[in-house]
This record gives structure tokens, sequence and C-alpha cells, in this order.
């Protein structure tokens, strides 16, 4: 049956069906962390006392372009210089510690040695818009899930007017295995804003969320399971590690996968390993619902909600582990596309720290010097790093075109030698860090598009310019990306880890 909350595990109450229950839900699902926790919502971009530091800061830059534009010139470039080295560095010791520690390793043996009565209730969280294509394999990927039906809640979360959906989702036979939840319209029109509806129906002592398109290890469930109670408390999260179906199917996907490889593989244990904040990826992170009830669910008006909770949940003290368990997605093969994704990704990343700068004195006390740091370089400077590159290689080429005094003057040597360092040694750790994240996951084929990837960075900033410059327009605006237009057959065979159990 599709459009009312109601199917297995346990059939909810004839109240949460009515209509109170459900416009409560909704206002709730919009509202609820702006009106509870304001300073924690991205409905505001900026709050005031941001809005004059910028503005004072853009001011300062515009005065002294026009009373001293060299000089100028010369303190921004130095400064960006020692943000790049400063980060590089930082980047290298999180690569480094990941690699020698790398994620949490579940076996099969350890996932399945926990009895079935004693599995804890689950609840899988699985947004979709205007994505009928992708029904089909989605009942089968949650098929493949080897956890006890009876304590197994598998929710699709769609849009009332998404008739496309819905009529697809209606025409596959799901054997009572997923609920239908039609998610009342309303702006926001975001994932997180369904997520949160979700949860209103939610039974589950755990909670993971799934993309439509996603095929995740079967025991993906238990070893998060296993991992809880490995654990201490104080981890709320479990992230899995993300990966694709669909590498090779051109250059970008290549690059894509090596992107993902060397995040999720290293990167963030790596992060794991020094008790930073954690950016939890879209899909595939396992979390306790006491916690959620604790600190809140998603902000609907954060682009990356996943990325903001990460963080909520560091700043509120508990922390989140990596384990090797694979989901796999589709990787974009459509520049178009990748960039609408990854320009949102950009604009959420700088929403989330504009938001948890609001209160950057606790913020420090909370995560400490190192892992404040951390923040700030990933979440504001990666995309404006990102942003930043394009200007660097115009001034580059410009350079190489006409060697123009100008240039010569804005690079003296104290900031010419740092940037010839950042440039050549930062550019070759970064392609380096690629390859051996390649050679570890045993992906010689994506080695050439490895080498390759300044072209990729490319990419990279033109999504950054366009999420920056949304995060001035449009702030919470969502931008639909679009799945199920890979070439590759999406085959559970592509991956050992994810067959039928």
């Amino acid at each position: 049956m599709t459009g009312e909350p109601s199917r297995k595990p346990t059939e909810p109450d004839a109240d949460l069906a009515s209509v109170e229950f459900k416009r409560a839900a909704l206002e709730e699902s919009v509202n609820g962390i702006r009106l509870k926790t304001p300073l924690l919502s991205a409905a505001v971009p900026f709050v005031r006392w941001q809005k004059a530091a910028f503005a004072l800061i853009a001011a300062t830059i515009v005065v002294g372009f026009a009373l001293a534009p060299v000089a100028t010139a010369t303190v921004m470039v130095g400064l960006a210089t020692f943000t790049y080295i400063a980060t590089m560095l930082d980047r290298l010791v999180i690569f480094r510690r990941g690699l020698a520690g790398g994620a949490i390793h579940i076996s099969d043996e350890q996932a399945r040695a926990v009895p079935d009565d004693d599995l804890p209730p689950y609840t899988v969280l699985v947004p979709a818009y205007d994505e009928p294509e992708v029904v089909g394999d989605l009942v089968a990927a949650m098929e493949s899930l080897e956890y006890p039906r009876a304590k197994l809640q598998i929710m699709l979360l769609l849009e009332e007017d998404d008739e496309v959906t819905i009529d697809a989702a209606s025409g596959v036979d799901r054997g009572g295995l997923v609920t239908v939840i039609l998610v009342p319209p309303a702006d926001p029109r975001t994932k997180p804003k369904a997520c949160n509806y979700g949860m209103h129906f939610a039974t589950g002592e755990f909670v993971t969320i799934y993309d439509a398109e996603d095929i995740p290890d079967p025991l993906q469930l238990r070893r998060a399971v296993a991992a809880f109670a490995e654990l201490d408390d104080t981890v709320a999260c479990v992230q899995s590690r993300l990966d694709f179906h669909n590498s090779t199917d051109n250059i970008l996907t290549a690059w894509f996968t090596a992107d993902y490889g060397i995040w999720f593989g290293f990167l963030l244990p790596g992060l794991m390993a020094s008790r930073s904040p954690i950016p939890l990826g879209g899909t595939s992170n396992h979390l306790r619902r006491a916690v959620l009830d604790d600190i809140g669910t998603w902000d609907p008006f954060n682009v990356t909600e996943d990325a903001d909770l990460g963080v909520r949940i560091a700043a509120s003290g508990y922390r989140t582990a990596v384990i090797d368990s694979v989901t796999l997605e589709e990787a974009n093969i459509d520049a178009i596309n990748w960039i609408r994704q990854r320009s949102r990704w950009y604009k959420g990343y700088f929403q989330t720290w504009l938001v948890h700068m609001r209160r950057p004195l606790a913020l420090f006390r909370t995560l400490g010097p190192v892992g404040f740091f951390r923040f700030t370089t990933l979440f504001a400077g990666t995309p404006l790093i990102a942003c930043a590159n394009m200007l660097f290689w115009l001034l580059m080429i410009t350079w190489i075109l006409g060697q123009p005094s100008i240039i010569v003057e804005i690079f003296p040597p104290a900031t010419y030698y740092p940037a010839l360092v950042s440039l050549l040694i930062g550019n070759t750790a970064t392609v380096y860090m690629n390859i051996v994240a390649l050679r570890e996951d045993d992906r010689s084929d994506l080695f050439w598009p490895a080498l390759l990837v300044p072209a990729y960075w490319v990419l990279m900033s033109i999504a950054a310019l366009k999420g920056m410059w949304q995060m001035l327009r449009n702030p919470s605006y969502w931008e639909k990306t679009f799945h199920g237009i890979g070439s590759s057959s999406r085959t559970t065979e592509q991956n050992p880890e994810v067959g039928p159990p």
C-alpha cells in the first residue's frame, strides 16, 4: 500500500495517521531546529555580527586596493599562500594517520556473531524525489540486507506531489519490506526535511540513511551494530565507506572514484584518529536514535545537512567512527550534473561553517585548538581554496604568456618562494596521496586518471565559484542531482562485499 505510514515492523497508532499529527510532524520537520536552537539553523545565512564582519573585511580590501593596490595584493597573496601550506601540511598528517590506522574492520564472522534476538530494531530512511527509474533497484538492494525482517523498518520517503516516483513505487511488489511515507509538500524541498518527517514514524534504536540508488553491503547494519558494541557510548555515529559501481564509465567517474577513495578510505579515518569533527557522507551513516533526540536531527535549510550533523555531533561532545563496510553509489558521468552536485556541497560546507562559527569561543572550547583548526580548514577552507585556485591559475597563465611587471611586484621573494613551494610540492603531494590511495585500494585501473587529476581540480574550482555565488543569492536552494544515467550495470557482482547474503 502506498501513501500512508503503515507497515512493518510495527503498525502506527491511529493518531499517527491523523491530519493533526501529520501537520505537527511537518511543522517540526521544517522548523524544529530553527525554533528550538535558532543559532544552529541555516535558515538565516548570516547573523548580524557576521554580516558586519564580512562588510568590514570587504571595505578594508576595497580601501586597501584604492590606496595601495600592490601592497594589498601582496598581503592577500601572502595570506592565501600561508593558508595553502598550512592546510596541505595538515592534510598530509591526516592522510598519514588514516593510512596507518584505517577504518574499523568488522569481519563477516563478527557481524553474524550477534544472535538475531539480540539485534536492536533498525530504521532505514530512503528519501527520493523524481527518481522513478531507481525504485526497483532500491527494493532489490534493501532485500539484500541481512537483518531480521521483524526488526527492520525501511521507509521510502516521497513527496506527496511526486506522482511519477509514487507510481513507480506502487508498481513494485515490495512484499511488505518497504513502507512508503508521503511527505506533505512544504518549503524547503530538501532531503533533510523528508528525513525529519520520516523520523516521526521511526521505531528503530538505530537509524541510517540510504539514497535511492545505493547498493549497501548486505552486512552493513550488522557491522554497524557490532561496531557500536565495541565502542564507548560517546560514539554517536558510525560512517560507512562510499564507493561507485560505475567508476570506469568515463574519466570524470574515474576522478570521482579516486576522490571518494582518498576521502572515505584515508582522510575520514585520519580525522577519526584525531577526534576532529567528521563531515558525514549523505548516506550510510548509522546513528543512535537517542543521540538524535538529544542534539536534534537534520537542518532542512542546510544543503549539506549530513556534514552539519557531523559537526553538531562533535560540538555536543560525541564522536563519529568510520567502518570499512562499503555502499556503492552512482558516480556522475555528466560534468554539468557533477558541477550541480559539487557546488551544493561547497555551498553547504560554507553554510555549516557559518552556522557553527556563531559561537566560536564555545566551539573552540569543545573541539580544542586542533579540532577547531581542522573544522575551519575543512568547512571554510575547502570551498574558499577551490575558488582561489582559479585566480592563482590565471595569474600563472598571465605570467607565462607575458610576464607583466605587476605580478613581479605582488610576488616579492618572501611571498614568491613559499608560493612556489605550495605550487610544486603541494600539487605533487596531492597527486601522490591519490596514487597511494589507489594502490592501497588495488585500483590500478585508475592510475592514469589520477595523473590527470589537475583537470578535475578545474571543475572543482568552477563548482566552488558557483556554490559561493549561490551562497549569497540563494543559500538554501537544493540543486537536484539526477541519477540512473550511468552506463555501467548496477550489479552487485562488481564488488564482492556487496553480494547476495
